[in-house]
Formats: structure tokens, sequence, C-alpha cells
């Protein structure tokens, strides 16, 4: 049986990006470039505090979940260490590489309190969520990050 998707559409992968302490934001950013590397049609959908990170520029920050609090200094000096890419870099070398579309939800900047413009820079698009999942439909991998 072929995975290959029909009409010569690429393979969607879908990534809707909730959560936005630094771990999460790196594994976001790492699969969505590996994806779109791989000719997958990749939708970053950014919902509630993606969103509001994105809106304060703070996308790069490396902060983590409070129950890593006595780990975190130890990991953000190695990845300082390391020079792993920063979060906005990838999503840039991604959209150079393939198809990377990042998504704001409109009912998410409302919930959030953050103004459209505040983001524009940072998204392709802003979408509510009838026309987000209309777009998503379909995927062929679908993730809640």
């Amino acid at each position: 049986m072929s995975t290959e998707p029909l009409n010569d559409e690429k393979a969607k992968f879908v990534i809707y990006a909730h959560n936005g302490t630094y771990d999460k934001l790196h594994q976001v950013a790492t699969l969505g470039l590996t994806a779109a590397a791989m000719g997958k049609d990749v939708i970053v959908v950014l919902l509630f505090w993606t969103i509001k990170k994105l809106a304060e520029g703070r996308l790069n920050d490396l902060d983590f979940p409070p129950e890593y609090a006595a780990q975190a200094p130890e990991v953000a000096r190695l990845i300082r260490e390391r020079k792993v890419p920063l979060i906005t870099d990838m999503f840039h070398e991604a959209k150079q590489v393939g198809q990377f579309k990042l998504v704001a939800c409109s009912a998410g900047l409302e919930y959030m309190g953050v103004d459209a413009q505040a983001v524009n820079d940072g998204v392709d698009e802003v979408m509510g969520l009838p026309a987000i999942l209309a777009t998503c439909a379909g995927a062929e991998t679908t993730l809640f990050i």
C-alpha cells in the first residue's frame, strides 16, 4: 500500500505549538525543520503561549518548565556552549529548505491579549480555527507540543 499523498500534494506535517518554553519550542523547530527538509508540507500553528512569546520577541529565550529548575542552568550552559541554533534561525532555515509555514491562531491572539501587528513579522498568516482545521485536514502527521 502506498503512503504517497494523492493528487501530487506533499504530505502535510502539522505541529500545534501550544507550549512556550524553550524545550518545547526547540522540538517544534527541529521537527519542523527536519520535516521540511524531507519534503513535507509543514504547518506550525502557534497557540496561546507560543503566540505570547513570539509577540514579546522571546522565542529564543532559554527558559524551562519549573519542574526542571534545578537542571535548567546546566542545560542552558550546554546549549550555549554547543552553539545550538536559535529557534528563529531554525524556522528561517526550514523556509529555505522546503515548505514551512507559521500560522498564528486569531483566537489565541485575542485570548493572550496580543495585537496581530505584534506577530505579523514572525508569522506567514493569522487564521481562525475553522481555516486552520481546513488547511491542516488530511495531514499525514499531526503533533501537539
